[in-house]
């Protein structure tokens, strides 16, 4: 469906001062425009607001029936006759012409010119002779490479571009046949180049090829042309079949047909490749890939005109990669990266729009209100005339390759309108007699004639219309000059300018909650997305205003959403995101009261917030934003409210409010512990300690770790990529350690936070330095030996622990906090455990035992040491003996001195040096060992 709306895509309008009524013409480039008449081409410079110039104008050897111009290399291409006789030639340097008696050097494709020519080839136009076995009957030139493909009866032939080295200083233009593409059963009305995919057009047919230049994936190609049948003898067989069937008054008609993939070389169509060019040569096609092949039946039932069941258009649209293309000027086109390619093609009725890169699928189906005649294709509209009026559609290529280019598109992080959402008319623009168009950059020429006189042409019949080797591949004459025709240059105006023009249209749309109002912001945002990507055209300051447009199109897009309630209403997230609003902002923004008064909070606003606060943003909401927010989860989500409390983004809420709304929840299962442990936050914050205490004492301490672990920022938070601890868990280092470090352990259980950001937490909550070890730090390792975490490395665990608890005894540090547990502790908590059964819990064994401590020759004899350890000095701190008591007891868990020594093993993991790694040779020197 094709949805309507009166824009204005169309800024200023010019004529084109031409001597002679125009025939054909094309343009290109930055500013070429080429307009063929008879045997004359004029050209002209088409640059910004200014009226267009003419450039130079120059004879042709014959009379141009088609011409394509191509900015590699800046040649146009002709196909010419003359004497019933049609030649292939491109015009090359055409700019260096002043006037039209300047010389001009004509040479056959090529010719080798010998360097006493080169300062006349600097100064003068060329013309190159291509010579063919077959009449051309159109052409088309590569955007990226400039090279020249041919469409011939039966085959297609690739002219590729080169230059011919004179001198260090100087090099021409020149042409080399290099493939030969051999293709039954069809005559190529229209054909169609980009970088190896060819797309070619009969009547009612279309296929697109991609000319592989790989040899590993298909057979190499041919070096000798394909053997055919008798050309005279078919031509025979099929013009007895066609009048036998005239005759009997028979119409073959075949049924429409599209094969998309691999199945497209199913259509019967053979196509073998011949390779001319030289073995040398940089870029070397070895087979074909069938992408598509699309068969159109007419509608017979009345006589029509032959027109009417014709294709026309057919083109091919790349898209590039974004700043893949560098500053300079010279050879820009040769920089360019392909990111996607789009074909279209039309019949008088309809137009069909495919992707064609990685796989091949219909993107879009335009109907016209009425026949047209032709049609071209930009990255951001699809510009189509009919006699009299010239119509703008919009496109999906930027959607498309947007989804190519970006691989976070259609998350939480990015988003873009969809490919299938519904294409629309943005203008229907009145012209009188319209028959041609072309167009480049932001350029439409449009050529018109008035009839002055209607003459009726002849009916052809549907049977003669419907035969494959009809006359359409012949170019017909021009007819008689008529009266009254004018080239006209329309130019779309800035895409900033029109994408303001669909905000202020959105607007109508805005308090009727429809998804017009979607659908229009998405084509604005779109707009400003196709131009980004053509982004090597725009100057900085053009490119500055179309980002800034851009992220604006994105708030909009995330209004919309947040606001209307509809099945993509979590799209509000990425866009607002994309958009670069503060959550203050888009709060600020919202708008939440209803025409009778009343408030409601869809479900994108919610999502968003709620998505936003689990994301530990560095914003901090003020206390009115802050108080909103909780009414608005209050109100539509009651359950998220104690996870939103917990955010560091609600940091200013006022704890009264908090406290007003958490009262009023439904406190049952798992919810009510949430509830209970914000409450006692809250209390805190409050100061009201009573308060707190009482909470905390509704659930045992097990539920209260659960607690927790459904909520780690109760405990734990980010800012600003740094951990922060919260006052709940410093005021628990003080009450309540064994719950703290219990909580942490559960965390780390459920993989809530990881090791090292455990250890970081105890660390600063402690206010240690990263070189201190607390005690509550010890106490966490001591509980992991305990539970055996599976994601600790057990060896690296026993060697903090065994490092920390040597270095206290050398140091004779006390530690800073009563250790939660004792060595009897641990060893009645470890019978059974799984550490004790654990294959990695090994390090010590019985620090007695005299035979085996001397068994390890990492250390050497380490029992002198140990009588130091346990002297009478050593043990006047009741503290000292717990620590020597814990290294003792590891022979519990069946631990053995034996293998200790291959914690430093290079294959194990290791600890960076730290003041906490105990070395004996430094205590105690290396006699005492």
């Amino acid at each position: 469906m094709v949805q309507l709306y009166n824009l204005h895509p169309f800024g200023s309008q010019q004529v084109v001062p031409c001597k002679l009524e125009p025939e054909r013409f094309c343009g290109g480039g930055r500013d070429a425009l080429f307009v063929a008449a008879g045997c004359k081409v004029e050209a002209f410079a088409v640059t910004g607001q200014e009226l267009c110039q003419p450039r130079c104008s120059f004879s042709t050897l014959g009379r141009v029936l088609c011409l394509a111009y191509s900015e590699a290399g800046d040649y146009l291409a002709v196909i010419e006759e003359k004497n019933k006789a049609t030649f292939l030639r491109a015009y090359v340097n055409w700019r260096s012409k002043r006037t039209e008696n300047c010389r001009v050097c004509i040479r056959m494709l090529g010719h080798n010119v010998e360097a006493p020519f080169n300062e006349t080839y600097k100064d003068q136009m060329s013309i190159i002779e291509m010579p063919l076995s077959e009449a051309p009957l159109c052409i088309s030139c590569c955007p990226v490479k400039g090279d020249l493909l041919v469409g011939c009866t039966n085959k297609l032939v690739l002219f590729s571009l080169k230059y011919q080295i004179i001198n260090e200083e100087f090099s021409i233009l020149d042409f080399e046949r290099s493939l030969i593409i051999h293709i039954d059963n069809i005559i190529p009305v229209e054909i169609s180049f980009c970088i190896g995919y060819v797309a070619l057009m009969s009547d009612l047919e279309v296929l697109i090829l991609k000319l592989e230049s790989d040899p590993k994936n298909g057979e190499s190609v041919n070096h000798q042309p394909p053997k055919t049948n008798n050309p005279m003898k078919q031509t025979e067989d099929v013009s007895n079949e066609t009048l036998q069937l005239e005759s009997d008054d028979f119409v073959i008609c075949q049924k429409p047909m599209e094969l998309l993939g691999e199945k497209s070389s199913q259509s019967g169509i053979s196509v073998t490749l011949e390779s001319t060019g030289l073995a040398d040569e940089k870029t070397k096609y070895y087979h074909v890939q069938h992408l598509l092949y699309k068969r159109f039946a007419p509608d017979i039932s009345s006589y029509v005109f032959s027109d009417d069941i014709k294709l026309h258009s057919l083109q091919l649209l790349p898209i590039y990669q974004t700043g893949s293309l560098t500053s300079g000027r010279k050879n820009l086109s040769q920089e360019k990266e392909l990111l996607s390619l789009f074909c279209f093609f039309s019949l008088p009725h309809v137009g069909y729009l495919y992707m064609v890169v990685k796989s091949v699928e219909l993107m879009s189906v335009y109907q016209y209100p009425e026949k047209s005649q032709q049609a071209v294709l930009t990255p951001q509209f699809l510009h189509v005339i009919a006699s009299n009026n010239l119509q703008c559609f919009t496109v999906r290529c930027s959607a498309a390759a947007a989804r190519e280019e970006d691989p976070y598109v259609d998350t939480t992080l990015k988003a873009c309108p969809p490919v299938s959402m519904d294409v629309c008319a943005l203008r229907i623009q009145l012209f009188i007699g319209l028959k041609a168009v072309c167009h480049f950059k932001n350029h439409l020429i449009l050529l018109t004639k008035a009839d002055p006189e209607a003459i009726p042409e002849r009916r052809d019949s549907p049977k003669r219309l419907l035969s494959r080797k009809g006359a359409s591949g012949k170019l017909k004459a021009p007819s008689v000059a008529e009266a009254g025709w004018n080239l006209y240059i329309v130019d779309t105006i800035s895409p900033v300018q029109l994408y303001k023009e669909m905000v202020d249209y959105s607007n109508t749309y805005k308090t009727a909650k429809t998804q017009s109002c979607i659908h229009l912001l998405s084509e604005a945002h779109l707009l400003v997305r196709a131009a980004l990507m053509d982004a090597h055209q725009l100057e900085p300051g053009e490119k500055a205003e179309l980002l800034e447009a851009f992220k604006e199109s994105c708030g909009h897009l995330g209004d919309c959403y947040s606001r209307l309630d509809t099945q993509h209403s979590h799209l509000a997230l990425p866009y607002y995101k994309m958009s670069g609003l503060s959550m203050a902002e888009v709060l600020t923004r919202a708008d939440w009261v209803l025409e009778d008064g009343s408030q409601k909070y869809e479900r994108g606003l919610i999502f968003y917030i709620n998505h936003s606060l689990y994301e530990n943003l560095d914003e901090e909401l003020s206390e009115e934003l802050a108080a909103k927010v909780v009414h608005m989860f209050h109100a539509a989500e009651p359950k998220q409210l104690p996870h939103i409390l917990c955010s560091p983004s609600m940091k200013n809420i006022n704890p009264l409010t908090a406290m007003s709304y958490l009262s009023k929840l439904d406190t049952s299962g798992f919810s009510s512990i949430l509830v209970t442990l914000t409450k006692a936050a809250m209390a805190l914050k409050m100061g009201d300690l009573d308060m707190h205490r009482n909470e905390m004492k509704r659930h045992p301490e097990m539920k209260l770790v659960c607690g927790f672990i459904l909520e780690p920022r109760l405990l734990i938070q980010q800012r600003k990529g740094h951990i922060v601890p919260t006052d709940l868990a410093a005021h628990l280092k003080d009450t309540q350690p064994g719950l703290l470090v219990a909580s942490v352990l559960g965390l780390q259980k459920n993989n809530k936070i990881g090791i090292e950001e455990a250890d970081s937490f105890f660390k600063v909550l402690c206010g240690k330095d990263e070189d201190i070890i607390p005690q509550l730090l010890v106490d966490l390792w001591e509980a992991q030996l305990i539970a055996g975490l599976p994601d600790v490395v057990l060896q690296e665990l026993f060697y903090k622990l065994t490092s920390q608890y040597i270095w206290r005894l050398s140091k004779r540090q006390p530690p800073d906090t009563i250790p939660l547990r004792t060595s009897e502790d641990l060893f009645h908590s470890g019978r059974g455990s799984k550490a004790e059964t654990s294959p990695g819990a090994y390090i010590l064994k019985d620090v007695c035992s005299h035979s085996q401590i001397n068994a390890c020759s990492h250390y050497g004899l380490i029992y002198p040491w140990v009588n130091v350890l346990i002297s009478s000095d050593s043990l006047a701190d009741k503290s000292y003996t717990e620590d020597l008591s814990k290294l003792q007891r590891k022979r519990r868990f069946r631990i053995t001195w034996r293998t200790f020594p291959k914690l430093c093993d290079s294959s194990l993991p290791r600890i960076p040096p730290s003041p906490h790694r105990f070395d004996m040779s430094v205590c105690f020197g290396p006699q005492s060992l």
